[in-house]
């Protein structure tokens, strides 16, 4: 699996700033209903409905919220940049910049699994990281977020 194959070019954005954490639940679901033409309402439950079983926030100014959702038929990603970081209850109490919202078919099973510790391993690589704070262009995040990398293990 390849984050190529679950995120596209429109679903990569920079938001200069939001003020809840429901805000950029909204925005996520936003994004997926224009880029995949989910149902936004259902994303966006999705995610608030797996976020009160435990904060995604995973450190470092990153956050992997994800859901499964009915009536999906492939692992689907959203990519956001916050320009301005937004207190999510991270395990580290860190606000968070980097947001990679996962979504998955509701009978995905290890296939979920993967694609998160996929996404998991490419968000905490440092110079990953580096290069997505440093810029500013949608496009370039996308290139950065699917540049080919050697498989290595969750």
């Amino acid at each position: 699996m390849e984050i190529s194959k679950i995120l596209n070019p429109e679903s990569v954005r920079v938001v200069s700033q939001l003020t809840s954490k429901k805000r950029l639940f909204q925005e996520l679901g936003e994004m997926a209903a224009q880029a995949y033409k989910l149902n936004a309402s259902i994303a966006i439950d999705g995610l608030q409905e797996r976020e009160s079983l435990g904060p995604t926030g995973v450190g470092h100014g990153i956050a992997l919220p994800h859901a499964r959702l009915e009536d999906l038929n492939r692992i689907v990603g959203v990519f956001v940049r916050l320009e301005k970081p937004l207190d999510y209850d991270s395990v580290d109490r860190q606000p968070v910049d980097l947001v990679f919202g996962l979504f998955a078919p509701k009978d995905s099973g290890v296939e979920h699994l993967k694609a998160l510790a996929l996404v998991s391993r490419t968000m905490r690589d440092s110079g990953i990281c580096t290069k997505l704070r440093a810029n500013t262009d949608p496009a370039k995040l996308f290139a950065i977020l699917t540049e080919s990398r050697a498989p290595q293990a969750a």
